[in-house]
């Protein structure tokens, strides 16, 4: 009796912190950050909190002159809404795996029983459990990724409302044929690394993304100074928070809680997208990015070039 009352304490308190840091993408960002400082061996959990930075300054990006010469308030809204939906949703799914992680090492004692009861899939309640008696740092990480990207399939990217409202429309369309999309770290050597974004609807492109980014921020040669740089440097929302060190922005995005409210989501049951369709090989594949390339010149310069479309765009 007494063991079925603290779970049901362990429940309560889980889904009272994760609802309090799951308000906006701030919160989220700061909560995957603060949970890495206490617990370096999950490495997702700082990758995460790099992905989340980018979402917010997505996000503020739309408040930028050129979506308002390419589409609508509506519009933008909408493509808001994807980013916000896609980030709650990863971070609803998430934060209760690293909540649980740290109660099983305080008790000393595995409860990853409880990831169901957070309409957690069951792959990960296995790799968790291996990783519990194991301890293979990589393989958790790559499970995270797998597992997250996973998460948002069905109820974002092949969700009716989001693939007709927002991938087959022009502003979403305009940002990948012209590769405008691009997951920004910046560190503190002066140097912006990063990955572009393509085909960000396959789930396959988007896993090897999450497997390119962290093999950039766990070089040895980098990642004291991805790290400093995330730790000198509060999450705002808005680009400035790098471009202040780096580069002079044609014009500056908004922070990110001037311009948007905390959004209220409804919590729809989830299918176990394990028990469906299951692992594919190509998921478990080594994948690393170039750290050579610049991602700052190609950026900004595509960047130019949107902001030139935009333009003529109006004039025609």
């Amino acid at each position: 009796m007494r063991f079925v009352s603290k779970n049901t304490h362990y429940l309560h308190y889980i889904t009272k912190k994760t609802k309090e840091h799951n308000s906006d993408n701030i919160s989220r960002t700061k909560a995957y950050q603060n949970f890495y400082k206490l617990f370096p061996d999950i490495k997702w959990a700082f990758v995460a909190s790099i992905v989340s930075r980018n979402a917010g300054w997505n996000m503020t990006d739309l408040f930028l002159s050129p979506f308002h010469e390419i589409s609508g308030k509506k519009e933008r809204n909408q493509l808001f809404m994807t980013y916000e939906r896609a980030n709650w949703l990863i971070f609803s799914d998430a934060y209760p795996q690293l909540l649980i992680y740290q109660l099983s090492l305080q008790i000393n004692m595995p409860m990853f029983h409880m990831l169901p009861a957070f309409h957690v899939s069951q792959y990960m309640v296995d790799e968790w459990q291996r990783y519990w008696k194991y301890g293979d740092r990589e393989r958790i990480l790559l499970a995270l990724i797998i597992n997250e990207q996973n998460v948002i399939q069905q109820p974002v990217i092949k969700q009716s409302y989001f693939k007709y409202k927002i991938f087959f429309r022009l502003p979403y369309l305009l940002q990948d044929i012209l590769l405008l999309n691009a997951i920004i770290i910046p560190a503190s050597n002066n140097k912006l690394y990063g990955v572009n974004v393509h085909d960000f609807t396959k789930l396959t492109n988007r896993i090897s993304l999450g497997k390119k980014i962290a093999s950039i921020i766990f070089k040895p040669s980098v990642y004291s100074s991805i790290y400093h740089f995330a730790e000198s440097n509060e999450h705002t929302g808005s680009r400035r928070d790098y471009e202040k060190y780096f580069t002079k922005p044609i014009e500056k995005a908004p922070i990110l809680r001037t311009v948007y409210p905390v959004i209220s989501h409804q919590d729809i049951i989830r299918n176990d997208w394990y028990k469906k369709g299951g692992i594919k090989k190509k998921w478990l594949k080594n994948v690393t990015a170039d750290l050579n390339h610049d991602i700052s010149s190609s950026f900004y310069k595509k960047r130019k070039m949107f902001y030139a479309y935009s333009k003529v765009r109006k004039i025609l």
